[in-house]
């Protein structure tokens, strides 16, 4: 089942720290499959306000989410961003393609 590292990012300072980790981040994703499926985009909000970046990374299984959070590899950039900007990172489980709305009924 795929998973996911979602970012909600706001008040990023977009100076030399923030480059840096644009620069590297890609090379810490590549061991675990991960790639990114929005980065960033400007939002149609249709409902509610909206404020900041969305950013969301694919993963094959929360395993590899997981370890890629975790690697030494990502723990050595982490701070060049969360120093430099507020907001929420998220690792969370998605569906096979198949789901259905119901289906979190027989769960519950």
């Amino acid at each position: 089942m795929p998973a996911y590292a979602i970012g909600h990012l706001r008040n990023v300072v977009m100076g030399p720290a923030i480059v840096e980790y644009l620069e590297r981040i890609d090379e810490t994703l590549e061991p675990f499959g991960g790639h990114f499926i929005i980065h960033g985009a400007l939002p149609d909000v249709k409902e509610g306000n909206w404020e900041g970046d969305l950013i969301v990374i694919a993963f094959p299984d929360r395993g590899k989410a997981d370890a890629w959070y975790a690697s030494p590899a990502y723990q050595a950039i982490k701070t060049l961003r969360s120093d430099n900007s507020d907001g929420q990172i998220l690792l969370i489980d998605g569906v096979d393609a198949d789901h259905r709305a119901s289906d979190i009924l027989s769960a519950a």
